[in-house]
Formats: structure tokens, C-alpha cells, sequence
């Protein structure tokens, strides 16, 4: 039985309080986290799009609290941070595109002095592992094993070829690695060998208490899904038949992930979340050079076909700060804490998260600035939405949000859209000529933001 920390212990000059092993008289649940990497905004079959085939995700909202309104961001990296730190990316130094590559000159890398969810949890007796994509800072230095991470198995980079796992921008780099040491395991499909860790995690910590964090590269490109859907969406047309696969198979590995859980019996104990990290990708690619280090010749495609995501209503994909980009799917499952089948509306973001998860296993990071909000009360109350007005930013690009107003804009530029959530055509208008006054108002939220963040 593992002995349960007790008092304060000092976590990178933080103090995190924290509580004995049992809460309420049950033992701290185990924290199991999937995140998806480029699954669009209504892109599972309980958010309406019934050509898909995801019986697991839809069975954890079955199961679970499903939410319509949540938020991540328009890129991988700053949706990332948003979820480990339940801060805004900014405040880790995460406004750009970080170190891909273990090897190259130094990049962009997450701060340390940042407290993951991973750290909180490990300084209150939790085992921790990451398997998946990591894509906060490829340095030796920095990545999961140095910030609460007791094991990592995965790619610290982007994205890689799910076969020769090499990143395929420009040159090509090979990117998987357990913790800091590179291995070699050419033509074995990566999310297998990924879901299989996870498997191996929870059995190996199946005592308890464990954090696992799955982060899968599907659907992102390349579109590289499981042969055993081809049939299924035989007749689909492209880009969709081709993006169908991808979310199908994320979909099965969940399932190998959640099975386990059952099989170890402790399903009812669990705490599992699923999100994606920002909207469906439209873009295409094809390697540029000769001598490519993956292998592949010049010109061979690996893009996203185009797109193939399902937005309904709502306008945009990846990398725009329209609905279609920041918007996506978020389940929460705790059978022992809330009943399955339930649907909130309030709008939530990737930096609720950590204070959530923390508060339900009575840990309290001290000393850390939460711009997250604990979705406890929400789930259980249904009252008011936690957030008043919301601020992203990406590079020079920025967003906030107040109500159903959204103003986005770049740098100090005086071109700005001012957007309405509202009516059938949302985003479908910029109103910033017709409301000034407001567009005053909201500006003047996000350069004070800027101010407070460090941006």
C-alpha cells in the first residue's frame, strides 16, 4: 500500500498543501487526462455528427458531464500549457512555437518555475506519467521528466510521421523519445506503442494513487488511422472518409485505455477528462527537399487533406480565432462523484482543468495564480458560467471575449473584428465599425491583459 503524504512539502519553491490520503472517507482518485490534437469543434458522434463512429467518447458523456461551450486554443502549444499550468501561456512563456527538436540550438521552452498538474499531483504521493506529445519545449533541460513527470514516452516535438517517427517540416528531424534518450522503433505505429504504455501505467500503479496524461497526435496529419475502418467509411467522401479514420482510431485507443481501467477496477475511482486542443487542421503538405532524414522523397503529401472537420454553425478551423479553431469537444467522467448524462452549456476553458482536478482530490497548489476556475460548482449547481471576459493570444494575434462579443486583432493594429456569438449565422459580421464604443471597451480589457501577463 503506498504511504500517503501528508502536511506541506515544497514543490520548485511553491508550497503545496496537502491533504491526507483519504477525502470524505474515499482514497484521492486517480486522474486519467486524453487529449486529442486537431479534433474539430463537433467532431464526435454525441456533438451531432452521427457519420462518425466514436462509441467510446460517447460513452463518456454517457457516462459523464458533456461540455458545449468549452475552449482551448487555435494551435497545439499555448492549448498545452493552458491545460498543465491552469494559467494562461502566456505567464510560462508560451507565446510562440517552442523547441521542436532535443538536438537543435535552443528554442522556446515552457518556464520551470510554471507548477504542472503533474507536480501538484506528484507532491501529493501520486505516480505520474506522460505518454504521447509533449510539445512544450524539446530541451534536454526542460520537457515532462522536469516538470512532475515520473515517466515520459513519446515525441517532445509537433508532430511525427506515425511510422518512421520523424517530424516532416523542412528537413525532417527524428523525434521519439523515454525521457531524454532517443529510441529507434522504425515501423511500429506510434499510437500503439503509446496507448500500450498507458496500459502498462495503469497496471503498474493500479494501487494507486496515479496521474496519467494521454496525449495522442490523432487526429492531426498525417492522416494515419487504423486499416479496420476502411470499410466503415468506404463510401465517405473526401476529405471527410480520410479525417473519419484518424477520429475513429483515436477513438479505439481510448477504448484500450478505459477498458483497462475496468479491468483493474478502478473505473468508479477515476477521474477522466477528454479534450482536443484546438480545431480541425485544413492544411497541406509535401516533403520540400532531397535527402528528407525521414526518408521520403520530395513531394510525397502528408497535409490533412484540406480539412474534413465538422464546425455546424460555427465558422473557422486551426489557427483562426473564430469558433472553428478555439472551440472543441470536453468531457468530464467521475462516477463517484457525479452522475453520467449531463450537459452544461456555461462557457470553460483548458485552464479549468487544473484547479477542477485539484480540488476534487484535495490537493491546493499554494502560491499559484489560477486564471482557471474549479468547474465543480458548475457541474453540480449548473449555475453561472466561471469566467467573465476570456483573453487568447498567439504571437501577434489576440482575442477576448466578454458575453456573446468577441474582438480579435493583431499587435497594436488599428484593423479589428468585433464578432456576435448570436443567431444562426454567428461571426458572421464585423461590427466594429457600427460599435465603436465597445470595441473601445474591449480593447482596452486585453491591453491591460497584456500588461498583467507579461505578454
Amino acid at each position: 500500500m503506498r504511504f500517503w503524504v501528508i502536511g506541506l512539502m515544497m514543490l520548485i519553491g511553491v508550497g503545496v498543501g496537502v491533504c491526507e490520503g483519504k477525502s470524505g472517507g474515499v482514497l484521492r482518485p486517480n486522474v486519467v487526462v486524453f487529449l486529442t490534437d486537431d479534433q474539430g469543434t463537433l467532431d464526435v458522434g454525441c456533438y451531432g455528427s452521427k457519420d462518425l463512429y466514436t462509441p467510446h467518447m460517447d460513452r463518456l458523456a454517457k457516462e459523464g458531464v458533456r461540455f458545449t461551450a468549452a475552449y482551448a486554443h487555435m494551435v497545439c502549444c499555448p492549448a498545452r500549457a493552458m491545460l498543465l499550468t491552469g494559467r494562461y501561456p502566456q505567464r510560462s512563456g508560451v507565446n510562440s512555437w517552442t523547441q521542436g527538436n532535443l538536438k537543435a540550438k535552443r528554442g522556446v521552452n515552457m518556464k520551470l518555475s510554471e507548477v504542472t498538474l503533474a507536480e501538484a499531483l506528484k507532491g501529493a504521493g501520486y505516480a505520474t506519467g506522460l505518454y504521447g506529445k509533449w510539445h512544450l519545449g524539446a530541451a534536454a533541460t526542460h520537457g515532462p521528466t522536469k516538470q512532475g513527470f515520473d515517466e515520459f514516452f513519446g515525441h517532445r516535438g509537433g508532430f511525427i510521421d506515425n511510422y518512421n517517427h520523424h517530424f516532416l517540416h523542412g528537413s525532417g528531424y527524428h523525434d521519439l523519445y523515454r525521457g531524454v534518450k532517443e529510441k529507434f522503433r522504425r515501423g511500429e505505429y506510434f499510437p500503439d506503442l503509446m496507448t500500450a504504455g498507458a496500459v502498462d501505467f495503469i497496471e503498474r500503479h493500479k494501487k494507486g494513487p496515479f496521474f496519467l496524461y494521454v496525449a495522442f497526435n490523432l487526429p492531426h496529419y498525417p492522416e494515419q488511422g487504423d486499416k479496420r475502418f476502411d470499410e466503415r467509411y468506404k463510401d465517405m467522401k473526401m476529405p471527410r472518409r480520410s479525417y473519419a479514420k484518424v477520429v475513429s482510431t483515436v477513438d479505439g485507443l481510448m477504448g484500450r485505455v478505459l477498458k483497462k481501467l475496468d479491468e483493474v477496477g478502478v473505473a468508479k475511482d477515476t477521474i477522466v477528462i477528454f479534450m482536443s486542443d484546438n480545431g480541425h487542421s485544413e492544411e497541406r503538405y509535401a516533403i520540400r527537399v532531397d535527402g528528407h532524414t525521414s526518408g521520403m522523397k520530395k513531394g510525397e503529401k502528408y497535409g490533412a487533406n484540406g480539412g474534413g472537420g465538422n464546425t455546424g454553425r460555427w465558422r473557422g478551423r486551426k489557427g483562426t480565432f473564430y469558433e472553428g479553431g478555439i472551440r472543441v469537444p470536453a468531457i468530464l467522467r467521475y462516477p463517484r462523484r457525479f452522475k453520467g448524462g449531463l450537459v452544461r452549456g456555461q462557457v470553460v476553458t483548458a485552464m479549468d482543468w487544473m484547479p477542477t482536478v485539484l480540488e476534487l482530490c484535495g490537493v491546493k497548489a499554494k502560491g499559484v495564480k489560477f486564471d482557471g476556475k474549479s468547474l465543480v460548482e458548475v457541474i453540480e449547481k449548473d449555475g453561472d458560467g466561471p469566467h467573465g471576459v476570456l483573453h487568447w493570444q498567439w504571437q501577434k494575434k489576440w482575442m477576448v471575449r466578454e458575453g456573446d462579443w468577441k474582438l480579435t486583432g493583431s499587435g497594436s493594429g488599428k484593423r479589428v473584428e468585433l464578432l456576435n456569438l448570436s443567431g444562426e449565422k454567428p461571426e458572421g459580421k464585423n461590427w466594429a465599425k457600427e460599435k465603436g464604443g465597445l470595441v473601445k471597451r474591449l480593447r482596452g480589457l486585453h491591453e491591460a491583459w497584456v500588461k498583467e501577463v507579461g505578454s
